[in-house]
């Protein structure tokens, strides 16, 4: 007598679907923090160790030269913290070397500083942010949020809100002129908010007197204002 035998399989479906690989764990972010303070480089990097669950990797450097040096070494950095004031370097000058040096950097400038020319002039010289060093905790995390993940972080939806990057001010048609000049434009007018008369600017840029004297009037043209003394006091 011929018995037919029915194999019978106590799998399930589910165990012979393919396994699903686990879920890689948020890569770290990379900050490369630029401040001759020691002791505020420390505070920064011991308050936020991590963002969103995602571990921060801090970089430090304490000058211009040496920021400079170790994002040109290392292989990603996702974001510059660049203070105003270092030994090498005054003002948004250290700025604009950088973002000259490496045009691809996404710096934010770390001062204490919160004047409203600053922070516009800042802006229009390439920086993607500005972190007051004053800020309290929850702002100082939803501007680094911002800066690290323009896109919306790990745990956020959609993009990440513009007005975390940058404080407000209020609406200023003439800050709004200046948002609108040109890189060497706002050069100079710093030289000349500095009290640089037109022939030290010259020697310190290079550039021929009379070319000096043309951009300084194009800068009384834009501001709309009749002199160099008015110029200098609307921003005083």
């Amino acid at each position: 007598m011929q018995t037919t035998t029915t194999a019978r399989s106590d799998l399930t479906i589910d165990a012979l679907a393919p396994a699903e690989p686990a879920s890689a764990p948020s890569e770290p972010r990379k900050l490369l923090l630029v401040d001759d303070h020691e002791l505020v480089r420390y505070g920064v990097k011991t308050l936020y160790t991590e963002l969103q669950g995602v571990p921060l990797i801090w970089l430090e450097a304490g000058s211009l030269q040496q920021a400079l040096e170790i994002y040109a070494r290392e292989d990603r950095i996702d974001a510059v913290l660049l203070d105003l004031n270092l030994a090498d370097c005054k003002g948004l000058q250290g700025l604009r070397h950088f973002v000259q040096q490496h045009p691809q950097a996404r710096i934010a400038v770390f001062s204490a500083t919160q004047d409203e020319f600053v922070v516009r002039q800042a802006r229009a010289l390439g920086a993607v942010g500005y972190v007051p060093k004053g800020a309290v905790a929850t702002e100082m995390r939803e501007t680094l949020s911002a800066l690290l993940w323009p896109q919306g972080g790990p745990q956020s939806r959609g993009y990440a809100p513009s007005n975390a990057l940058f404080p407000r001010f209020p609406s200023s048609a003439m800050y709004d002129r200046v948002a609108e000049l040109g890189p060497r434009h706002l050069e100079i007018l710093e030289l000349v908010l500095s009290g640089c008369t037109n022939q030290e600017i010259s020697n310190s840029m290079r550039l021929s007197l009379g070319t000096v004297k043309n951009y300084v009037s194009s800068l009384l043209l834009a501001l709309d204002v009749k002199s160099r003394s008015h110029m200098v006091s609307l921003f005083r």
